[in-house]
């Protein structure tokens, strides 16, 4: 996988993480395939402020997945998120 330095994660916009807390930490960036593969990987290990930004980063994931032709089960726990 291809690991951003510091650097490059700094020039990311914000609509390339799937989610942002409270105090701007920008978290689970979907920026490219090997990304978005590694936020559905890591989903259940994010600690979310509440359940509506998990729903939220939820369904940006699953929607990136989609423009990457990642196929997703809906046994995974982004999906799930996804859908409620």
């Amino acid at each position: 996988m291809s690991e951003l330095t510091d650097k490059q994660r700094d020039h990311l916009k914000d609509q390339q993480f799937a989610y942002i807390d409270r105090e701007g930490g920008r978290h689970l960036p979907i920026e490219d395939e090997t990304h978005v593969r590694n936020a559905v990987a890591r989903f259940s290990q994010t600690h979310f402020e509440s359940e509506g930004a998990k729903h939220q980063a939820a369904q940006k994931i699953v929607k990136a997945a989609h423009q990457y032709g990642i196929e997703l089960s809906e046994d995974d726990e982004v999906v799930k998120a996804s859908q409620g």
